[in-house]
């Protein structure tokens, strides 16, 4: 090896070790870039923390359900759903966002990530929970038969054969009806609607023969259309509603139920309760 060939040799291999460190160093900052972006995407997985990055929670409700929600005089959402919904913002340590909207389509808004949940009486079933996640329940419901208030006719579901139904269109009632009562009575014909004021609308007005539906939704409604409905009967079925989010969020559905037991807890829960329909909740 003579004295020029091994200088050039050298510099051959310094050259060689510097490109082998420079893509080590490439290589590993690659890696970091990739576990850091790993670990923001687990964040971003997780919706509570989106939500509280945001300040704010997007809550989907009907806003036609007096009194559990609806539309007061200054055109801002009221009634007990949306205390509920408040309060549970409030907990959760960001501000609220009511998205109004019929209750058919709150589900598919839901799963568009148009909403971050659902406030607004949507009971709890095993066939929403296929689709659904659901806090713990925040209100139990009593529902029974409304007829007209001189239709002696209709006091049981047997009575609903050959009769015209109206129930609210994709509520927990309609799929009640249609699997539960109509195989069980017969044929009578399920008229549907997107809000309750419309249904006894037609109740009052002779259109339909009765509808379903609790007890604690009438008053209000009666009261100021002054409506000639009564309920009949015992009460058919017992419902629980929960707040809805999407599906395989533990941390928000884990938030929102610690934030209804804290409303129970410090009495909050039970001041709103009264506040819509003046009495205790059920134990």
């Amino acid at each position: 090896m003579n004295k020029t060939y091994g200088m050039k040799f050298r510099k051959g291999w310094t050259l060689t070790a510097l490109l082998l460190m420079t893509v080590l160093v490439l290589s590993a900052c690659g890696n970091k870039t990739t576990d850091n972006g790993s670990g923001n995407g687990a964040q971003a997985n997780n919706e509570l923390e989106q939500i509280k990055s945001a300040g704010v929670i997007k809550v989907g409700m009907m806003g036609t359900y007096a009194p559990y929600n609806f539309l007061n005089d200054k055109k801002e959402m009221d009634g007990y759903d949306a205390d509920i919904a408040r309060e549970v913002a409030k907990r959760l340590g960001v501000e609220i966002e009511f998205v109004s909207q019929e209750f058919s389509g709150l589900t598919p808004s839901l799963q568009a990530k148009k909403l971050d949940a659902i406030i607004s009486q949507m009971t709890i079933t095993d066939d929403r929970k296929k689709v659904l996640d659901f806090s713990d329940p925040y209100i139990t419901n009593q529902v029974k038969i409304i007829v007209k208030s001189d239709n002696n006719d209709i006091t049981k579901l047997e009575d609903f054969k050959g009769k015209t139904i109206g129930v609210g269109l994709g509520t927990n009632d309609e799929t009640y009806l249609r699997n539960e009562v109509l195989p069980k009575v017969g044929n009578f014909t399920i008229k549907t609607y997107d809000d309750v004021i419309t249904s006894l609308k037609d109740l009052d007005a002779g259109r339909i023969d009765a509808t379903i539906n609790n007890l604690y939704a009438l008053k209000p409604i009666v009261d100021a259309n002054g409506f000639n409905i009564k309920a009949v009967g015992e009460p058919i079925k017992s419902d629980q509603a929960g707040i809805a989010v999407r599906k395989d969020n533990p941390e928000l559905v884990a938030a929102l139920n610690d934030a209804l037991k804290g409303m129970k807890d410090d009495g909050t829960y039970n001041t709103i309760f009264k506040k819509w329909f003046g009495e205790e909740p059920a134990q």
